[in-house]
């Protein structure tokens, strides 16, 4: 019978192979082997490795503006349970307890409250030249940031949307050292932080909703231009986009627009688990005083649970969680204008009028 191995190889031969030249994952444990294969037709090869899609991966940090540094970082760590990862002269980093990249938030003071840009990171190095190339065809001017200049991060570029937000695409980002451990790692934070009715302990950043005049402008150049996908679209009755949600990461949405001012941010969202953990959430507001927008609810649009609230001056945050997940050949789910309440809060079936005007 046919052991499958050639050149009078064994299996014995064969491992002692693999473990003569390692190829492991970075991180993984001294001493680890891998087993490979012998045929016939190829010889000795390694298993595949999985390949990383060109282009965008998914939401990297979201950079506002604050009148009171010391406020507004006590309530991000002290409600949403984020750590501190660098400090320069007017601004402080942020990130979550399962984020491995240096910050997901970044808090700089100004004289007045507002938004400075949203950050995308591609899967790679050379994804930068690609969609500076497409950017610049589409007609708008690119800005080359150099590696340090940005704290925790290499070279990037930056350039404003049509609708008039900054935005950045990142390939590096220095990686820190996060509250779990990658060997072994517990499912949850680290033992010994608190939970409930103290921190939300939010696991990452997850996406963000921001505010354009033309929606279908804004949705065709980050479709066209950047390679999102929308996932659900609000159409009014002319079947003009009111609101467009769009993904890059296999979510419900890492990037959403709906009709509004050029420029504003509606909200940005943390994820959470499951739904016990909003639950807890709503306790960890009420608990500190946060005001609530809307919510402990549910959304039509992406199916996802939420709440909607406000950190100390004004900017609206929201934990989120749940949806499904978009597989390549998913559809469009579009809904019609005369639905809107029950599409964006599914058991209210209504908006209020702040969540409709209020943005940063």
């Amino acid at each position: 019978m046919s052991t499958g191995y050639v050149d009078g190889h064994t299996a014995a031969q064969a491992m002692k192979d693999a473990m003569a030249e390692p190829d492991m994952a970075e991180g993984t444990p001294a001493g680890t082997t891998r087993l490979e294969t012998d045929t016939a037709k190829y010889g000795k090869r390694r298993m595949p490795k999985p390949g990383v899609p060109a282009g965008i991966l998914r939401l990297a940090h979201v950079d506002i503006q604050v009148t009171d540094l010391d406020l507004t970082t006590a309530y991000y760590t002290g409600v949403m349970g984020m750590t501190v990862s660098g400090r320069d002269a007017d601004s402080v980093y942020l990130r979550c307890w399962d984020e491995d990249d240096h910050h997901s938030l970044r808090l700089r003071y100004s004289p007045r409250v507002g938004f400075d840009l949203m950050a995308y990171k591609v899967a790679h190095e050379d994804d930068l030249d690609d969609l500076e190339n497409k950017i610049n065809r589409y007609g708008l001017p690119v800005q080359r940031i150099s590696r340090g200049e940005a704290l925790g991060q290499g070279e990037s570029i930056r350039f404003e949307t049509p609708s008039g937000h900054t935005m950045e695409l990142v390939h590096e980002i220095e990686k820190v050292e996060s509250s779990r451990g990658k060997v072994n790692p517990e499912p949850y934070a680290a033992e010994g932080v608190p939970g409930p009715p103290s921190l939300i302990l939010p696991p990452r950043m997850d996406h963000l909703l921001v505010t354009a005049e033309e929606v279908g402008e804004s949705t065709q150049f980050y479709r066209d231009v950047l390679g999102f996908r929308i996932t659900e679209q609000l159409l009014d009755g002319n079947g003009h986009q009111l609101g467009t949600w769009m993904e890059r990461s296999h979510s419900p949405h890492d990037l959403a627009v709906v009709h509004g001012p050029n420029g504003g941010l509606h909200h940005f969202a943390f994820w959470l688990d499951d739904w016990d953990d909003v639950r807890d959430a709503a306790d960890v507001l009420a608990y500190n005083g946060i005001q609530v927008d809307v919510g402990p609810t549910r959304h039509g649009v992406t199916r996802g649970s939420t709440i909607y609230f406000f950190d100390p001056l004004g900017t609206r945050n929201e934990v989120f969680t749940g949806g499904y997940r978009p597989d390549p050949d998913f559809p469009t789910l579009t809904w019609t204008e005369d639905n809107i309440g029950r599409a964006v809060f599914y058991y209210e079936g209504e908006l209020n009028d702040r969540f409709m005007r209020v943005h940063t």
